[in-house]
């Protein structure tokens, strides 16, 4: 035994003179800079116990049909599924990383029966050993510390990647519902422009029959009556489509999507933003990053602390019938052994896993710089976009009211003979332009809207 405590000493000294680094902890990446998000004005002058980033998505998402659908995406999108099995898995892998500091016991009881020959005759004689191995690393040089260390971390990142799949997750099934309602409002427009054309597709055929049209006005008519028709077609296959892209979201067979009709939605006036730049570290992707950083530091700690003796305590507990393992069955022996193992050379082996961590872990640290900057770059194009559409929607509206006062003047001086087919053509088409350009914009509000919610960190409440 006095053997065993000098050498704990020693490997104690031989620590405290040169190990101490090995047992250092990892500083989280907190520091960002507030000008990140760029020449913002909106996001740093609004306030912060007000920014959309701090809603829950229930509250940011308040159609109850579109957070039935987010609810059930949820709980079956065979995505976010995997990443919640990622993060039980990497549970496991921390809990065993923390029963590393404990001994390992091995029970391995034998038996077997030997043949002597005595007075010509053979007679069986029946052997049996009971041994209990315990083998116990001391964790001088913080290899189980690293371990633990580093498996905390990847459990850190498992869940915070589970955080950015649901937060990508909502905002997807978010914009697949803005667009099933955009389609429904041009589906919409077009079923009523259908009408109105063929309105006035039967009374240029009325006025031609009559010798009050000429033919070219009846078939410039009825070419833009068809051209209807075929976007109504083509509106109908889209609709299918994005009802089928969000079955496969929520993991269920085709079928028809429950949506609010489209005059449920309208633009803010202004959107408040309201996040300090230091906040955006609670953005998912970048803790993702962040933790991936925390994993490289200790495996680099881990390689660094491959250098080190590695010292152990064995011993043997057991008893049996034979003098193999203790000629008294009835006693019990403990005995206990230490070894310590200092790597000498490994062919280079430990040197160069230490470089490749040193690498790995600076190539973390350039991804989460990037990452942030992304994150950054995110807000800023999200908010520009929010801010166009609310600026151009003022312009939409004015322009579909212009445009149906024209339409509808129009037509009625082609009815007294004092504007030709062409004029009243000319007016229909731009109405419908307008009327459609003002339902896109207000989808690319509203998804600009939703990606900025995401881009602020928002979604994973």
């Amino acid at each position: 035994m006095k053997k065993i405590f000098i050498i704990i000493a020693v490997s104690v000294m031989c620590f405290s003179f040169t190990g101490c680094k090995i047992y250092n902890k990892y500083k989280s990446q907190s520091q960002i800079s507030p000008e990140i998000y760029g020449t913002t004005e909106d996001v740093m002058s609004a306030q912060t116990d007000s920014s959309i980033a701090r809603l829950s998505w229930r509250e940011f998402f308040t159609d109850p049909l579109l957070q039935k659908l987010i609810d059930s995406a949820i709980a079956r999108n065979t995505d976010l599924n995997s990443a919640r099995i990622a993060v039980e898995q990497s549970q496991a892998s921390l809990k065993a990383a923390k029963l590393g500091y404990l001994p390992s016991i091995s029970f391995a009881p034998s038996a077997g029966v030997n043949s002597f020959l005595n007075e010509g005759s053979l007679q069986p004689t029946w052997t049996y050993s009971l041994p209990l191995q315990i083998n116990w690393d001391l964790d001088i040089f913080a290899v189980n510390t690293n371990q633990k260390r580093k498996a905390q971390a990847v459990l850190w990142q498992t869940q915070a990647h589970e955080q950015v799949v649901k937060a990508n997750l909502i905002s997807t099934v978010a914009q697949q519902y803005c667009m099933l309602q955009l389609l429904d409002r041009q589906l919409e427009i077009l079923l009523f422009t259908d009408s109105i054309w063929n309105l006035s597709l039967e009374t240029q055929r009325s006025l031609w029959e009559n010798g009050k049209a000429y033919s070219t006005a009846v078939n410039q008519m009825e070419n833009s009556y068809l051209n209807v028709k075929t976007q109504i077609v083509d509106v109908r296959r889209r609709i299918r489509g994005v009802e089928n892209a969000i079955c496969k979201l929520l993991a269920i067979t085709p079928q028809h999507i429950a949506r609010s009709c489209w005059n449920s939605y309208e633009l803010p006036q202004r959107i408040n933003t309201g996040v300090p730049a230091q906040l955006l570290s609670n953005r998912p992707d970048i803790q993702v990053a962040d933790h991936a950083l925390e994993e490289a530091f200790y495996n680099t700690q881990a390689a660094r602390a491959a250098f080190y003796p590695k010292i152990s305590l064995q011993g043997l507990l057991g008893w049996g019938n034979n003098a193999g393992i203790i000629p008294n069955p009835g006693a019990l022996l403990l005995n206990a052994l230490a070894s310590l193992t200092q790597p000498i050379f490994a062919q280079g082996k430990l040197r160069a896993n230490l470089k490749i961590s040193k690498l790995t872990q600076e190539d973390m640290a350039q991804k989460y710089v990037q990452t942030v900057i992304n994150a950054g770059n995110q807000v800023n194009e999200a908010l520009a976009d929010c801010q166009v559409a609310r600026e151009k929607d003022t312009y939409y509206k004015r322009q579909v009211e212009v445009l149906q006062d024209a339409y509808t003047g129009t037509h009625e001086l082609m009815d007294n003979g004092k504007a030709s087919y062409l004029e009243v053509l000319t007016a229909q088409e731009s109405l419908l332009s307008a009327q459609i350009n003002e339902a896109s914009n207000l989808y690319e509000g509203s998804r600009a809207l939703i990606a900025l919610y995401i881009a602020l960190g928002g979604g994973g409440k």
